[in-house]
């Protein structure tokens, strides 16, 4: 998100007194226009970073890296690792047709 604006320097002033009405001296986040906005994490490139880091782990686990190993490795817990591993494995069954 950039930097913010001041309201008075951007709104007519008609418009500005009519927002004050229900949101006064608040922030006020308001969408862009397109509908083509990307995704969390898409710009940034933490979504590909966190997708890697997904597929790591599988690899691991599937090469017989326990939870407690993984744990160590990557700074989560068991629980999320579990979660991980079973949508991992559940894209792998979806990706090969099984």
């Amino acid at each position: 998100m950039g930097r913010y604006k001041n309201g008075k320097d951007v709104l007519p002033q008609t418009l500005l007194r009519q927002i004050q009405q229900y949101i006064d001296g608040e922030l006020l986040y308001i969408p862009k226009q397109s509908e083509e906005r990307a995704g969390w994490g898409q710009l940034s490139g933490t979504k590909a970073r966190i997708n890697d880091r997904n597929d790591e782990i599988y690899a691991e686990y599937c090469k017989g890296q326990s939870i407690a190993d993984l744990e160590r490795v990557y700074f989560l817990s068991g629980d999320s690792l579990r979660k991980i591993i079973c949508k991992q494995q559940q894209n792998a069954r979806i990706t090969s047709g099984s």
